[in-house]
């Protein structure tokens, strides 16, 4: 049985991040474009676990990574998740993993 990220020690979540671009990496190489992605979103959740929630402020906008221009303002946040709604295009709440966002620079 698998262990849930939620239950993994850091160094495990770490182990895990590594293994799982690796196997995206060997996806994408073989022409795999469903299953890197698969590698590619599961290694995004796993990098969520290793991050401090409490760094992440409700009303705070934040720039999306893989997403230029994007930017998502939180309304709250639920474990690794934060809902919110993005800045353009953004009527419907949604959930994103804390790893995808990146702090603005003041």
């Amino acid at each position: 049985m698998e262990k849930r990220y939620s239950d993994m020690s850091h160094y495990e979540l770490q182990q895990e991040v590594a293994r799982l671009h690796e196997k995206a990496r060997k996806a994408e190489q073989m022409g795999m474009v469903n299953e890197f992605a698969v590698y590619e979103r599961k290694a995004v959740l796993a990098k969520a676990y290793l991050l401090n929630p409490d760094d992440f402020l409700p009303e705070e906008i934040y720039a999306i990574e893989g997403d230029p221009g994007a930017y998502f303002k939180i309304t709250y946040l639920n474990g690794v998740f934060a809902w919110g709604h993005r800045l353009i295009n953004g009527k419907d709440e949604e959930a994103l993993p804390i790893s995808m966002l990146v702090k603005l620079k003041d």
